[in-house]
Protein backbone atom coordinates (compact mmCIF):
# COMPACT_ATOMS: atom_id res chain seq x y z
CA UNK A 1 0.00 0.00 0.00
CA UNK A 2 1.08 3.10 -0.93
CA UNK A 3 -0.35 5.30 1.50
CA UNK A 4 1.54 8.57 2.64
CA UNK A 5 0.08 8.35 6.69
CA UNK A 6 0.83 4.93 6.85
CA UNK A 7 4.60 5.62 6.28
CA UNK A 8 4.57 8.52 8.59
CA UNK A 9 2.73 5.34 11.13
CA UNK A 10 5.37 3.35 10.19
CA UNK A 11 8.14 5.68 10.91
CA UNK A 12 9.17 5.08 6.74
CA UNK A 13 8.65 9.05 6.56
CA UNK A 14 8.84 11.90 8.52
CA UNK A 15 6.38 14.05 10.08
CA UNK A 16 6.00 17.43 12.85
CA UNK A 17 4.39 15.12 15.03
CA UNK A 18 2.74 16.51 18.55
CA UNK A 19 1.37 13.46 19.38
CA UNK A 20 1.55 9.67 19.37
CA UNK A 21 -0.29 6.78 21.40
CA UNK A 22 -1.26 2.96 20.47
CA UNK A 23 -4.55 4.18 18.56
CA UNK A 24 -3.57 7.46 16.74
CA UNK A 25 -0.72 10.18 15.57
CA UNK A 26 -1.18 13.84 15.55
CA UNK A 27 1.23 16.06 13.12
CA UNK A 28 1.49 19.60 11.36
CA UNK A 29 0.02 19.13 7.60
CA UNK A 30 2.62 20.07 5.13
CA UNK A 31 0.48 21.91 2.95
CA UNK A 32 -1.40 24.26 5.72
CA UNK A 33 -4.89 25.70 5.18
CA UNK A 34 -4.63 28.23 7.60
CA UNK A 35 -1.67 29.46 10.48
CA UNK A 36 -2.35 26.28 12.70
CA UNK A 37 -3.51 23.61 10.48
CA UNK A 38 -2.86 19.70 12.24
CA UNK A 39 -4.52 16.39 11.28
CA UNK A 40 -5.20 13.72 13.43
CA UNK A 41 -5.24 10.01 12.28
CA UNK A 42 -6.01 6.03 13.40
CA UNK A 43 -2.33 4.40 13.09
CA UNK A 44 -4.83 1.91 11.75
CA UNK A 45 -5.37 2.20 7.89
CA UNK A 46 -8.45 3.39 7.14
CA UNK A 47 -9.58 4.80 4.19
CA UNK A 48 -12.37 7.37 4.66
CA UNK A 49 -15.36 8.06 6.69
CA UNK A 50 -17.32 5.92 4.69
CA UNK A 51 -15.45 2.93 5.73
CA UNK A 52 -15.76 3.28 9.67
CA UNK A 53 -17.84 0.54 11.30
CA UNK A 54 -19.67 0.36 14.64
CA UNK A 55 -16.44 -1.22 16.33
CA UNK A 56 -14.67 2.07 15.85
CA UNK A 57 -16.85 4.86 18.16
CA UNK A 58 -14.45 4.65 20.42
CA UNK A 59 -11.60 5.58 17.82
CA UNK A 60 -12.92 8.25 16.51
CA UNK A 61 -13.74 9.78 19.78
CA UNK A 62 -10.53 9.15 20.92
CA UNK A 63 -9.14 11.29 17.40
CA UNK A 64 -11.91 13.93 18.74
CA UNK A 65 -10.30 14.12 22.37
CA UNK A 66 -7.03 14.19 20.76
CA UNK A 67 -7.64 18.13 18.52
CA UNK A 68 -9.12 19.07 21.43
CA UNK A 69 -5.95 18.49 24.26
CA UNK A 70 -3.72 19.64 21.37
CA UNK A 71 -5.88 22.97 21.25
CA UNK A 72 -5.63 23.37 24.42
CA UNK A 73 -2.10 22.53 24.51
CA UNK A 74 -1.35 25.07 21.64
CA UNK A 75 -3.75 27.46 23.34
CA UNK A 76 -6.28 27.54 20.61
CA UNK A 77 -9.72 26.79 22.60
CA UNK A 78 -9.83 30.47 23.76
CA UNK A 79 -10.15 32.03 20.14
CA UNK A 80 -11.75 28.87 18.94
CA UNK A 81 -10.71 26.48 15.67
CA UNK A 82 -12.29 23.86 13.55
CA UNK A 83 -12.18 20.11 13.09
CA UNK A 84 -12.77 19.02 9.86
CA UNK A 85 -13.22 15.36 8.38
CA UNK A 86 -13.47 15.42 4.17
CA UNK A 87 -15.05 12.07 2.74
CA UNK A 88 -14.22 11.34 -0.57
CA UNK A 89 -13.28 13.12 -3.41
CA UNK A 90 -16.64 15.98 -3.37
CA UNK A 91 -15.99 15.74 0.14
CA UNK A 92 -12.45 16.91 -0.93
CA UNK A 93 -10.11 13.91 0.52
CA UNK A 94 -7.30 13.88 -1.08
CA UNK A 95 -5.20 11.23 1.32
CA UNK A 96 -7.51 8.20 1.56
CA UNK A 97 -6.74 7.30 5.09
CA UNK A 98 -8.61 8.51 7.18
CA UNK A 99 -7.84 12.14 9.05
CA UNK A 100 -9.04 15.03 11.28
CA UNK A 101 -8.26 18.62 10.22
CA UNK A 102 -7.25 20.64 13.25
CA UNK A 103 -7.72 24.38 11.90
CA UNK A 104 -7.37 27.26 13.78
CA UNK A 105 -5.19 30.77 14.03
CA UNK A 106 -7.84 33.34 12.19
CA UNK A 107 -11.40 33.74 11.71
CA UNK A 108 -12.99 31.31 9.63
CA UNK A 109 -16.82 31.70 7.90
CA UNK A 110 -19.25 29.38 6.91
CA UNK A 111 -19.67 27.69 4.29
CA UNK A 112 -15.87 27.15 4.36
CA UNK A 113 -15.36 27.06 0.75
CA UNK A 114 -16.67 29.05 -2.30
CA UNK A 115 -19.74 27.38 -4.33
CA UNK A 116 -19.03 26.53 -7.78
Amino acid sequence: MDCPFCRIVTGDDTADELYRDEYAVAFRDINPQTPVHLLVIPRRHIASLAEVSDGEVHLLGHLQVIAAQLAEQLDLARDGYRCVINCGRHGGQTVHHFHLHLLAGRAMGWPPFPRS
